[in-house]
């Protein structure tokens, strides 16, 4: 479907569809009138055609809107998309164009005209939102598609209202509406809109939390569990819910596919230097950062290749062709970065359903917020972003750590994060060794990370190495079999009652040991 927008100023939402294409929808050209306006340079930015019409001093309001119509007949659209257009369209214009949409800052019929958010404060409601409508000749009339109810919180001005309301209601209700026109599910009737396929078997098309229903899965997490993923339009952090799939003829994510993808981009996320990381039950088999990307990828691969078969590789590079080379010299389920050269899609292209995700710039990390659904209810947490420098390690030991051991904990600290717990890491640089996860004790997540590194790690072992707790260490035996393994240096929360005992039986072993003040538990 093509679309043409109307704006007189900033034009965000229409920027915002042209970067969603919801439905797979383009813009043919975007319309202003006013002369520099903001959303010229945005759209042509993106490659999007632009046409000023500014209405003449002692112009009529038809023979103004003549002339846009002249102009806008040159391309060819389906939709018309407002977004702050401060003109009332007459009968004439309404009639002679395709179905007209605007988007307006407020649950209507209520608080209609261009100062919505002041009306809304002024009269102590304490939900506010946004309504997508067909354009009549009324000010802000015309029936209703979709509406996004946003709260008003206390302390709420007039700015902060408009903030929340555009990013949260008008980014997830627009592209929402212009998706079902662009799917044809909209017939606009009598003054009604009907919106037809609003459920997916069992799976509402739209949750509470406003996500809107993706794609049914083939199944859950098991074959016998239906399954559906729901996004959220409003989100501009890279992600695998809005990635591309860039060899479009694979079969599609599955729920597991979904999940493991998530765990894996948020783990690389975490590093400025090229990283690489192989996820396998939402937990790490391997992550590296080095000089280079396909160093880091091998080096994480080193780390439990048998673990890592059929596993999830995320990049935090443009994907080359060396680097897709050894992706595919093993099965692997699918290769998330930002990008990918010509080259390295033709290698990746010869495995037939390995799924690879394009998800763009990862710089920018806008999701504040994690959750967990509960039956009858959810969990919600700000995210584990907690940043851990040189300087915020208390040295506890006899002997402190060397330089190269502490650059080795500031990276088991980033990596055990993605890790479940109870967890324990064995990192060597800036690469893992062994990987211990998900143990109900501590001590047990130690045997574990030292079989691993000594049993499947190739090229590499815990001989030297650093290991890293998510939590305090309870009892000495942690430490004792550690040094077992060959431990040198131990990065941890600290915090126990026994940590008088720990930290001796670190100096028994000549091991160095600092506390981060900070535990990493993850548990789902």
């Amino acid at each position: 479907m093509q679309l043409a927008g109307m704006a007189s100023n900033r034009g965000r939402n229409l920027m915002h569809i042209a970067d969603r294409a919801p439905g797979g929808v383009e813009f043919s050209v975007v319309l202003s009138n006013t002369e520099g306006a903001p959303v010229l340079e945005a759209a042509s930015e993106r490659g999007i055609p632009t046409e000023v019409v500014v209405r003449g001093d002692d112009e009529s309001r038809e023979d103004h809107e003549e002339r846009v119509r002249a102009r806008l007949a040159e391309y060819d659209f389906d939709l018309v998309t407002m977004d702050g257009y401060m003109r009332i369209l007459t009968e004439g214009f309404l009639d002679a164009m395709p179905t007209i949409l605007n988007v307006h800052p407020s649950l209507l019929p209520s608080f209609p005209g261009h100062d919505a958010h002041e009306q809304v404060l002024a009269s102590g409601v304490r939900l506010s939102g946004c309504t997508v409508h067909v354009v009549d000749e009324t000010v802000d009339g015309g029936p209703i598609v979709t509406q996004e109810p946003i709260p008003v919180f206390e302390g709420d001005d007039a700015d902060s209202l408009k903030e929340r309301v555009l990013y949260e209601g008008e980014f997830t209700a627009y592209p929402r509406a212009v998706r079902w026109f662009a799917e044809d599910r909209v017939t606009v009737e009598d003054g009604e809109v009907h919106v037809e396929g609003d459920t997916d078997g069992e799976f509402p098309a739209r949750r509470v939390v406003s996500n809107d229903h993706g794609a049914t899965l083939r199944y859950g997490e098991n074959p016998h569990q239906d399954a559906a993923l729901y996004t959220d339009a409003s989100c501009t952090e890279a992600s695998v819910v809005h990635a591309d799939q860039l060899n479009e003829g694979a079969k599609g994510l599955s729920y597991n596919n979904y999940n493991d993808a998530d765990g894996a981009l948020d783990l690389i996320k975490e590093f400025d230097d090229p990283a690489a990381a192989v996820i396998k039950h939402t937990n790490p088999a391997g992550c590296a950062t080095a000089d280079s990307l396909a160093e880091a990828y091998d080096h994480a691969l080193s780390t439990d290749p048998m673990s890592a078969f059929g596993g999830i590789v995320a990049l935090n590079r443009e994907c080359d062709a060396a680097t897709a080379e050894r992706i595919t010299d093993s099965f692997k389920e699918v290769v998330v970065a930002p990008g990918y050269t010509d080259s390295a899609l033709d290698v990746l292209f010869e495995k037939e359903n390995l799924r690879v995700l394009r998800v763009g710039d990862l710089s920018e990390r806008s999701e504040p917020l994690v959750e967990k659904p509960l039956t009858g209810g959810r969990l919600v947490q700000e995210r584990d972003l907690q940043p851990v420098t040189a300087d915020d390690l208390e040295f506890v030991t006899d002997r402190e750590p060397t330089d190269e051991e502490v650059e080795s904990m500031l990276f088991a600290w980033k990596v055990i994060k993605h890790v479940k717990s109870n967890a324990i890491l064995f990192t060597d640089g800036t690469e893992t060794v062994g990987v211990g996860m998900g143990q109900v004790s501590r001590v047990d997540a130690v045997r574990l990370a030292a079989m691993k590194a000594e049993e499947h790690a190739e090229g590499k072992d815990s001989e030297g190495a650093v290991m890293a707790s998510d939590a305090f260490f309870p009892f000495p035996d942690g430490i004792e079999e550690a040094a077992k393994a060959g431990i040198t240096a131990v990065v941890q929360p600290g915090g126990s009652v026994n940590d008088e005992d720990v930290v001796e039986a670190a100096n028994e072993h000549g091991m160095a040991m600092a506390f981060t003040g900070q535990r990493a538990f993850r548990h789902d």
